[in-house]
């Protein structure tokens, strides 16, 4: 085996005094300025990680922190910034995925697979045919089956964005022309095809016309049938907009979510931002469903997987700590920015259902920005240990998901009860060891999400991991 090759595949070859042999000199000044990763690059793991347990904390805490859960119309909470984050780090992943591709039908082949396996486990997780954790029934009745969710928007984000990364592989450079944009116009197609989404969402949400529409209302004690008056184009708020317009023409108004976020709004409830009883006087809408990961919001979401593709390529392209680090914090503080002006302009507000421009760029923002401060932490300081579980939990992400956030661990726990289905390890644990000894509900239910869930997982995955063992798609 020549020293080539030894040097491509990571094997040591011998030096001179000054500690760089003859041969890596010469094939240092040969090769191309993109950027041969030698190492796994823990920051992507562990930003993976941090998503994961944003969502096990504002899910499981969110009741009763309800300021950290997701927002009920406009605005930006903790909760919010997990599905964006998600799709980032995604198309980040993507572009070091697909970096070499030999054959361009079989990495095709591999992408439709895996958007299929999403979209298989998004359905029977978030579909309602499973009622985990607390409840020990499970099956859905298929007028009602929720056909969207957070796998299935990660699924069409993920399929649209590798398919274009694949299809241009014979496009992409070997190296950058000069200048701080050349990155840019590199993947231009990338960008072409992010654009192509922004512009089908937009002219949709702001010219499709929005009749009056009607629900019936399943979750009071007798079925009941409203109507919503719209009749307008270009509205953002709950009632009128295109997103829900579009999904209940796809799907049907009862397959969309049945517990929106906004029945948390001023407009319907007096205990809002928590959940509470409706007002007598409530808008009919309060009562609907809504989907928030529908069809035209997602097509909006593809810009997110766009935009962390772009991280990827700067990962791959420049081989500098410093060079990295501006190229992602100017776009994350440059998209931070914007988002900021749409929102407090009133021109778009922030809005995670509707999955606005300014929400995708606020919030890709302010991922790239946490990137780029996971890196300089772990990857350049080499602060590993501190974000151990974090990585450990970015290694087996669709462990935790399933097991954690999903609720399936705990439910399988619940199903081993004493006399009632209330006497389970898990009602006990998180009563007697964290609310009963704190003597708060608030407090000991955060309690229990830190230790008996995000800690406890992030174990089991450091253990896991030791094993190599993982769950992949």
């Amino acid at each position: 085996m020549d020293e080539a090759k030894r040097m491509e595949e990571g094997l040591s070859i011998p030096h001179n005094g000054d500690g760089d042999s003859i041969q890596q000199i010469v094939e240092q000044e040969q090769q191309p300025l993109v950027k041969q990763t030698k190492k796994r690059v823990a920051t992507l793991d562990a930003f993976r990680g941090l998503t994961i347990v944003l969502m096990v904390l504002v899910d499981d805490a969110g009741g009763a922190y309800p300021r950290i859960d997701h927002s009920p119309w406009n605005g930006c909470t903790l909760a919010d910034f997990v599905m964006p984050f998600f799709l980032f780090i995604v198309g980040v992943a993507i572009a070091l995925a697909l970096k070499r591709i030999s054959k361009v039908k079989d990495a095709v082949n591999k992408i439709i697979l895996r958007t299929l396996k999403l979209l298989f486990w998004g359905v029977l997780l978030q579909g309602g045919y499973s009622h985990a954790p607390d409840d020990l029934s499970y099956g859905v009745d298929m007028r009602f089956i929720r056909w969207c969710g957070i796998l299935q928007r990660i699924a069409l984000v993920y399929c649209v964005v590798a398919l274009i990364e694949t299809y241009t592989t014979k496009l992409r450079p070997s190296s950058l022309k000069p200048g701080h944009l050349s990155i840019f116009s590199a993947y231009q197609w990338q960008w072409l095809g992010g654009f192509v989404a922004f512009v089908i969402y937009m002219v949709t949400t702001f010219s499709l016309y929005v009749p009056d529409w009607s629900f019936v209302d399943y979750n009071s004690q007798e079925p009941k049938r409203y109507t919503v008056q719209c009749g307008m184009r270009g509205h953002l708020g709950p009632a009128c907009n295109a997103v829900g317009y579009v999904d209940r023409q796809v799907w049907g108004v009862n397959h969309l979510y049945s517990q929106p976020v906004w029945t948390r709004s001023k407009e319907c409830t007096l205990s809002s931002p928590a959940e509470g009883p409706f007002l007598k006087n409530a808008p009919s809408w309060c009562r609907a469903p809504f989907e928030p990961e529908g069809l035209l919001s997602s097509i909006s979401a593809i810009l997110s997987g766009v935009i962390g593709i772009h991280y990827g390529h700067v990962l791959i392209h420049f081989k500098g700590h410093s060079e990295r680090l501006k190229q992602w914090l100017t776009l994350g503080l440059v998209l931070f920015t914007i988002g900021l002006i749409l929102h407090f302009t009133d021109a778009i507000p922030i809005n995670k259902q509707l999955y606005s421009f300014s929400y995708v760029c606020f919030t890709a923002g302010a991922a790239g920005i946490v990137f780029s401060v996971l890196y300089l932490l772990i990857d350049v300081w080499n602060l590993r240990t501190p974000f151990l579980l974090l990585e450990w939990i970015g290694m087996n992400a669709m462990l935790v998901f399933v097991m954690a956030a999903q609720g399936i661990f705990a439910a399988f726990v619940n199903g081993w009860y004493y006399k009632d289905p209330d006497n389970s390890l898990v009602n006990w644990i998180q009563n007697h060891v964290f609310i009963n000894v704190w003597h708060s509900e608030r407090l000991g239910t955060f309690l229990y999400v830190i230790f008996a869930e995000i800690t406890f997982w992030g174990v089991v995955a450091g253990i896991l991991h030791k094993l190599g063992i993982y769950w992949k798609l």
